[in-house]
């Protein structure tokens, strides 16, 4: 298994948990806790952020929520480049992940200075490769069969071996190219049913086969608020619980809306095996 990623002139060790912290700088994400995108605003949230203990910054400027319709390339890079500038300058040692399904977006990120690109298309930009390949970054893939119209659920058959056939090929297809450094996301909440993601979150450990890094995304998803019949702001406690048991499953990032939680959740799983 992969223990570490190389980001620039460093190792991230992930042969413990890590976190990263969600900085949506959308109007219409579908969960956000702090009320607004002002420079004073968005410092001080990195900076709790930081001193809470994330260890990735994963900024996005185009919903992916269900239903919504994704702004155009112009407008999501007007969004996003002041905030890494920002960050950039007030947080230059700050491992800064950009969340994008465009190959120009993360090209104009990667020159800014962001650090590793999050593309939750899964490569479905030709171009999108090619970059990550040319910077030599890591690369988050996530496994997205229907990205484009996840607000509609299809009846695919999410079964592990599909899964695992479809980052098998792609993790082939990226190595071929260079791309060392390459953790795989399977996409909890893209066009898939509640049981659908909860099929795939109970069998998690299969994804250790491929040998990377997993990432779960799972903080305050419909997968948990539907079934309890609450809302994105209700579920920090099974936000936790769903965390953990990817944690007992092999995960090795946490992509979290609440630092501290995912934090403690760690601190426990890691006490809870030391014993072992």
């Amino acid at each position: 298994m992969q223990q570490s990623i190389k980001v620039h002139s460093r190792l991230l060790d992930l042969s413990s948990p890590k976190v990263m912290a969600i900085v949506n700088v959308t109007p219409d994400s579908f969960y956000t806790s702090w009320g607004g995108f002002g420079a004073d605003t968005l410092l001080y949230n990195i900076q709790t952020m930081m001193e809470q203990g994330a260890d990735i910054i994963d900024v996005g400027a185009c919903s992916t929520r269900p239903n919504s319709t994704p702004v155009n390339a112009e407008e999501e890079w007007k969004r996003l480049a002041p905030v890494l500038q920002l960050i950039r300058t007030h947080f230059p040692n700050a491992i800064l992940s950009v969340d994008t399904f465009r190959a120009t977006v993360a090209e104009q990120a990667l020159r800014l200075g962001a650090d590793i690109i999050n593309d939750v298309c899964g490569g479905n930009d030709e171009e999108m490769w090619k970059v990550i390949a040319r910077h030599n970054v890591p690369y988050i893939l996530t496994y997205a069969q229907e990205i484009q119209s996840q607000g509609e659920v299809k009846d695919y058959d999410y079964t592990m071996s599909h899964v695992l056939d479809y980052f098998q090929s792609r993790l082939d297809a990226l190595h071929r190219m260079g791309v060392a450094d390459v953790v795989v996301d399977p996409g909890f909440g893209f066009g898939k049913t509640v049981e659908q993601n909860y099929r795939i979150l109970d069998q998690l450990d299969i994804l250790s086969v491929l040998h990377a890094p997993i990432l779960v995304g799972i903080s305050r998803k419909s997968m948990l608020y539907k079934p309890l019949y609450a809302t994105p702001e209700e579920v920090l406690p099974a936000t936790v619980a769903a965390n953990m048991l990817a944690l007992e499953r092999g995960a090795h990032i946490l992509r979290v809306h609440d630092v501290e939680a995912a934090k403690q959740a760690i601190t426990v799983y890691t006490l809870a095996h030391k014993i072992k």
